[in-house]
């Protein structure tokens, strides 16, 4: 049972610690020399979330390498309310599928271990090259000396290409949450659609009731855009077919039709009903 916490908590637990000590934090210190203003909250938050350590009372907690500051601050709270220190495990960061910021679902560029093999697949595809080595070494169990064997062919001998790599990299990740046979037909599956620019053996249908719609609003209502303004960025970037016509007028209307199919990008398709 989840207990309350009431103002009086907050003045116990900042009164335990002093603004030198919180304000340690290497990010605080550069926009502080910078003369960034740093919000109360961003004070505050490293204390309440060492306080979960005092509350859980944690042995160890595992976190991001981004997180070490938060996690050091579990075991100087825990200190300060007499309990024993708690060990902390500190992670590589992963970067996401743009290859740039760390794996979010806020940032959109996460590989969701619950997806569909074909999904999670597809979605490895498409990192950037010189990121399947890392995600090799933290995200498999292939063996440190054969992601470097398989490196050396890649990048040094050049007898296989990061293409074939990374279809090695995906199949096995495929392999680990979903099993060898469906990460087989997940590799078909990649090579049918991207390879020979066939639509998916399997494709969501959305029944849609209007007999004719803007192709903004289909695309938002189809959920295939997340709003008018998206949609219609997509379309400007030549990634939006329909029947496997690529749409370039934003202003289109468009007439329903049973079987007509939609795609936005390479992974995203639905046929209406």
């Amino acid at each position: 049972m989840v207990r309350k916490k009431r103002a009086i908590f907050l003045m116990d637990l900042t009164s335990r610690f002093t603004y030198a000590r919180v304000i340690e934090r290497d990010d605080f210190k550069r926009r502080l020399k910078e003369d960034i203003d740093i919000s109360v909250l961003e004070i505050i938050y490293p204390l309440l979330q060492g306080y979960d350590s005092v509350e859980l009372k944690a042995d160890v907690e595992i976190g991001g390498r981004d997180q070490k500051f938060n996690l050091l601050m579990g075991r100087k709270v825990q200190k300060k309310y007499g309990q024993p220190q708690q060990d902390i495990i500190t992670m590589p960061l992963l970067e996401g599928t743009d290859g740039i910021r760390k794996m979010s679902k806020s940032y959109k560029n996460y590989i969701g271990l619950t997806e569909t093999p074909s999904e999670m697949y597809g979605k490895i595809m498409s990192i950037p090259d010189s990121l399947m080595w890392k995600y090799f070494k933290l995200l498999t169990d292939v063996s440190l000396e054969e992601v470097e064997n398989i490196k050396q062919k890649v990048v040094h001998i050049r007898i296989l290409s990061p293409r074939e790599a990374k279809a090695k990299l995906a199949k096995e990740i495929v392999t680990m949450y979903h099993g060898e046979r469906k990460a087989e037909k997940a590799e078909k599956e990649f090579e049918k659609v991207f390879k020979k620019k066939k639509a998916p053996t399997r494709i969501p249908e959305i029944r849609i009731k209007e007999v004719k719609l803007p192709i903004l609003d289909l695309l938002v209502k189809t959920k295939l855009a997340s709003s008018k303004s998206e949609a219609k960025r997509l379309i400007f970037q030549k990634g939006v077919k329909i029947n496997g016509k690529v749409q370039d007028d934003w202003q289109t209307i468009i007439e329903i039709k049973k079987g007509l199919i939609i795609q936005v990008g390479k992974r995203k398709f639905v046929k209406l009903k």
